[in-house]
């Protein structure tokens, strides 16, 4: 009997499920595997102060801890925006290499140090220009782009002792049938058989036909990978007799009904589609809330600035299946439907130890953000379980639920009294009531982990500066600014001993094979939404003579995927000799615009100033434009950035903001 009174136990015998080996058992190799897709989703986390950044990892990694993660899946950083902001490439040009730009390395090596076992993945979402050679593509020379990625595989094991374990192809665009050939044979060159390819990350069909039909290209593959396939897989991909994941998934507001979505096709992509991985997009909500799927992550990390972070429910959703399972354990056949709505799994290791999870998530409470869920019913009901063959001498099953919902009756992973199963003949039954988690496991090791409550919640510091004389930055990005096109990085400027030897550089001086619909500009936001009267002050560079221009921005109101279509109050100069005011990112909506002293290769000082319907500005202190009437957008974030894809330098950013 389940000993507490919410886990209902009783003696009434319908449904029935069978749990015995059945032989042939499914072999699974990662049977949940909530993941990072970055796409600058971790971007605020580096710049938590200790010790509430090695908790958050904590809560994330620590194996019997929190979500206690099998795989974590990042971005092969390609310089291009693909969400919520762009990530720098290991080669922003063909005689490049650097493997300590981003945070991705340092991410992996935290995950690892936590839980050595743990999965890696590397998928490019876009790619350094130089590699489309004039083209917005990167098949244009196979063997260079294939390349590219064995470098960044190589550079992992050699500067952060980091082994990848798989490697996709191109994040949910074209494959490439010859290109994944190509590389497969370059990492069999490289000796780099154990790296296996997962394809290709978009749809079912596509790939499963053309693996059907190319017995070299079945061969090259070893994961079919879908994204967000509502529980379903096709006839094709089940044919090719591959492992089938859902390489992307979840991508849904971290609240109880995120978690909701999360706990049913954890259990269902199984039972419904075969799928032995299910990934969640993304790791941990640490971006700005308003840039692109905001607090769409697992857990919420995204006040560096106050240490404040919240450990959400799908955490412990996670944890159900992450903490009683582990790669290389097996499916049983008895996996299913429950009679009112609901599903169950089972799963051994093929030692004598057993776990099974049982959902009950309601249509109204598990919607994930796509697809479309069709509708179903769950009531009220009594699911009794037997346990056959070897598992009938099990005693003693460990009992874990979660129970989502009204606040009054809610639980997160609240271990009950075990389950003795001695005088039973290995039969128990569950009363199950919607939107709840069971899992009962032969395992002794499952933990709620916790930590003292962290700093309560604090907006953004309305004064903040940043000077970057920073001589040995252990990350390549300043703290807080988020890149939306382009990148910024830390640079010592060896012309210039005096004041501006350390800055932040524009980096990039061509587009990158975009993923998204990346700005025609450079930007990289900084502070607070809600900003309204603010004064912006910053010293610029422009390295580009005669075409070259640089910005300074206020209430910028999107970012992410939507950045091209930005609006705000942009104060630009142009080494041209002529300065402008705009209305947007793109320069169509035009304040003001006039000649001034201004040439390349020397630092002036932009200064921009909006309080309520008003904004003026000033070039090196002195006043430059007054009073332009700026009626939209009311808010938004302060930004820096460039005129196009050139090289520029900025210091001493400074901002003075009251909402």
């Amino acid at each position: 009997m389940l000993g507490k009174s919410h886990s209902r136990a009783t003696h009434r015998p319908l449904p029935v499920v069978d749990l015995g080996i059945h032989p042939p058992c499914v072999k699974v190799l990662q049977p949940v595997t909530p993941e990072e897709k970055p796409q600058a989703t971790s971007r605020l986390l580096v710049n938590y102060p200790e010790p509430y950044r090695s908790q958050i990892l904590d809560y994330l990694f620590k194996p019997n801890f929190g979500a206690s993660l099998h795989i974590l899946k990042v971005e092969i950083g390609g310089d291009g925006q693909t969400t919520d902001g762009t990530e720098p490439s290991h080669m922003h040009y063909a005689l490049d290499e650097n493997y300590f730009r981003g945070y991705e390395w340092w991410l992996m090596k935290e995950a690892k140090k936590r839980n050595p076992n743990i999965t890696l993945i590397g998928l490019p979402w876009s790619f350094p220009g130089w590699l489309g050679k004039g083209f917005n593509w990167p098949y244009v020379n196979l063997q260079l782009t294939a390349y590219y990625v064995v470098t960044w595989i190589v550079g992992a094991k050699r500067y952060h002792d980091l082994d990848i374990d798989y490697i996709g192809i191109w994040n949910e665009r074209s494959y490439n049938v010859n290109y994944i050939k190509v590389l497969r044979k370059m990492l069999n060159y490289q000796g780099l058989q154990q790296v296996k390819i997962i394809a290709s990350d978009s749809l079912w069909e596509s790939i499963s036909a053309s693996m059907l039909l190319d017995a070299k290209l079945l061969k090259a593959i070893d994961v079919i990978g879908a994204h967000y396939p509502g529980t379903h897989t096709v006839k094709d991909a089940k044919l090719t007799g591959k492992k089938l994941w859902s390489s992307e998934d979840f991508s849904t507001l971290n609240s109880d009904t995120g978690a909701g979505c999360w706990g049913r096709i954890l259990n269902q992509n199984y039972i419904n589609g075969y799928m032995t991985s299910t990934i969640a997009w993304n790791l941990v909500a640490s971006y700005y809330e308003q840039l692109p799927y905001g607090r769409c992550g697992l857990m919420t990390a995204q006040e560096p600035w106050s240490g404040h972070y919240v450990v959400e429910s799908p955490v412990w959703v996670s944890a159900h299946t992450t903490q009683f399972t582990q790669p290389g354990w097996y499916y049983l056949k008895t996996v299913g439907h429950l009679e009112k709505g609901g599903s169950y799994v089972a799963l051994t290791d093929g030692l004598g130890n057993l776990t099974i999870i049982v959902e009950t998530m309601s249509h109204k409470h598990s919607k994930c953000i796509r697809p479309f869920l069709p509708y179903f019913n769950v009531s009220q009901q009594f699911a009794t379980f037997i346990l056959k063959g070897s598992f009938s001498e099990i005693p003693e099953l460990q009992v874990w639920y979660t129970k989502l919902g009204k606040s009054s009756e809610r639980f997160l992973f609240k271990q009950l009294d075990s389950l003795w199963l001695l005088d039973s003949n290995g039969s128990f039954t569950l009363e199950l009531q919607e939107d709840e988690l069971f899992t009962l496991t032969t395992l002794t090791t499952g933990h709620k982990g916790s930590y003292p409550p962290p700093p309560k919640s604090q907006p953004f510091p309305s004064t903040y500066k940043d000077d970057f004389d920073v001589d040995y930055p252990f990350f390549s990005e300043a703290p807080n600014f988020a890149d939306q096109t382009g990148v910024f990085e830390y640079f010592t400027n060896i012309e210039d001993p005096g004041e501006h030897r350390f800055t932040l550089r524009q980096v990039l001086n061509q587009r990158p094979i975009t993923w998204a619909a990346d700005a025609s500009n450079t930007i990289t936001i900084i502070g607070d939404y809600n900003w309204t009267n603010l004064t912006i002050k910053c010293d610029v560079y422009i390295e580009t003579p005669d075409t070259g221009g640089v910005f300074i921005a206020g209430r910028v109101n999107k970012g992410g995927i939507l950045i091209r279509s930005a609006r705000g109050i942009f104060f630009w100069i142009f080494a041209n000799g002529s300065y402008r005011v705009t209305g947007d990112l793109a320069g169509w909506i035009i304040y003001a615009l006039g000649h001034v002293e201004v040439t390349a290769k020397k630092w002036y000082t932009l200064t921009l100033t909006i309080r309520g319907g008003f904004a003026s500005g000033m070039l090196n202190d002195k006043s430059l434009w007054t009073d332009i009437p700026v009626n939209f957008p009311k808010n938004g974030w302060a930004a820096i950035g460039t005129h196009s894809f050139e090289f520029a330098q900025f210091d001493n950013f400074h901002v003075e903001a009251t909402c």
